[in-house]
């Protein structure tokens, strides 16, 4: 049985909106009504978003947005993988395409602004041109990626991935979803193909750069009370898998001064992991977020401990400092406490800075709205982090409060998020 409308989200976002930022053809009622639009698909009990990817429900919002899409003007095709892509001609068409655009699917009972506050500022600014009567010189692609959080299969990015022709395809193939279903099934279930999905790959050559708004997920522009933030590069991850075998033995028995506890020298080891990101960058952060202990019993001595450490930068050189520092300290707790420590490298992926003259472009268009330009990096992963493989990026934070996503108390101000559609638009307007 559906959930009935209880979250009017459009009314909350409208209590405190000044409606002074309408202007130039942006409309913060239009953009509350979308989100309130999307919020209905998918609405929990909670009134969180539960869009997974490849769902009926990220489906019924790709949708929803297409027609959005054609009501605005764009011509709108669907790609093999599910991406839907809006474009509007430019008085040179022949030019590649500046791009802009997010996600509407979500985690299992997220928030309502993660990704599609991307998709809706992308369309805000079609809208906004509509009512002004202004064409772009390059064609301008407003587009929606498909299954960027990855709840189906803990492992997202699969729209953008397709359109840049990235990832192990037959590694997805063999991936089984809570249900029982592979990932051929889920892409049968919403009208999509293997075959389909490799189709999707796009010629780069027809993009110019691809644009992101995105809410921040973190509390850097609310400490800074700035509305939104200009982003320096989003951070790749580095994970280590840790093993450290000492000898398991009585909690009473054994004497103080003849133990090889595992678990005291991980404990020192993460200590350590802690301190080192700050010696190194000021982007750098290095975290241990899974720890698994052997045999795990009160009265016991630890003989194994196994953890992850999650290493990010925004540049690959101090990052991979980060990591031999990290390495080294390994070696250094296994001779201290008598310990063996092993490690396996579980993942790489390179970070995307993001460039100096694109993050000036953007300073000039926040000083000439009245915001203050703050740079900040990001620490997550975004379908701008993939594209960025193959294109140059730009990306935009808005203000996130108290830094909560991937909750149902996820919130950005409409102000806020008005105040970022100026900001790409001006900021697309001097890419032409």
């Amino acid at each position: 049985m559906q959930k009935e409308k209880q979250f009017l989200l459009q009314e909350k976002l409208l209590e405190d909106y000044n409606d002074t930022y309408d202007y130039e053809g942006v409309s913060g009622k239009r953009l509350a009504s979308r989100l309130d639009a999307l919020a209905q698909i998918g609405l929990t009990n909670d009134n969180g978003s539960n869009r997974p990817g490849f769902s009926k429900e990220e489906k019924a919002a790709r949708e929803l947005v297409s027609g959005w899409m054609r009501e605005a003007g764009l011509s709108v095709r669907e790609d093999g993988a599910g991406n839907i892509i809006g474009r509007l001609a430019g008085k040179n068409n022949e030019l590649p395409a500046i791009m802009s655009g997010s996600h509407v699917d979500s985690v299992p009972n997220g928030g309502h602004f993660d990704g599609t506050l991307g998709v809706l500022s992308a369309l805000e600014v079609v809208e906004a041109w509509k009512q002004s009567g202004y064409q772009p010189k390059k064609p301008f692609e407003v587009v929606v990626f498909t299954d960027e959080e990855g709840s189906r299969f803990n492992g997202g990015l699969n729209g953008s991935e397709a359109m840049i022709g990235k990832g192990d395809l037959q590694a997805k193939l063999e991936l089984i979803d809570k249900d029982g279903m592979s990932f051929a099934e889920v892409l049968q279930d919403v009208e999509l193909s293997v075959d389909s999905y490799k189709s999707a790959k796009r010629n780069p050559d027809e993009l110019d750069i691809f644009v992101e708004v995105h809410i921040e997920q973190g509390k850097r522009l609310e400490k800074e009370n700035l509305p939104c933030g200009i982003v320096t590069g989003i951070a790749g991850p580095c994970w280590l898998e840790f093993t450290i075998k000492g000898e398991a033995g009585h909690a009473g028995n054994t004497p103080m001064d003849d133990r090889q506890d595992a678990l005291v020298a991980a404990s020192e080891f993460i200590f350590e992991i802690n301190k080192l990101p700050r010696q190194i960058s000021e982007t750098a952060v290095a975290t241990v977020g899974k720890q698994l202990v052997e045999p795990n019993g009160v009265n016991v001595i630890p003989g194994q401990v196994k953890f992850y450490v999650d290493i990010r930068d925004i540049h690959r050189e101090t990052r991979d400092e980060v990591v031999n520092r990290v390495l080294a300290l390994g070696e250094r707790i296994a001779e201290e406490h008598h310990v063996e420590v092993e490690y396996a490298e579980k993942m790489r992926v390179e970070p995307v800075p993001i460039d100096e003259e694109t993050q000036h472009i953007l300073e000039q268009s926040l000083e000439e709205k009245g915001i203050k330009p703050h740079k900040l990096p990001s620490g997550a992963g975004h379908d701008a982090m993939i594209i960025g493989e193959k294109l140059p990026i730009a990306m935009l934070f808005v203000r996130s409060k108290a830094g909560i996503s991937h909750n149902p108390a996820e919130w950005s101000d409409l102000n806020d998020c008005v105040q970022v559609v100026h900001v790409l638009k001006d900021f697309l307007e001097k890419l032409q």
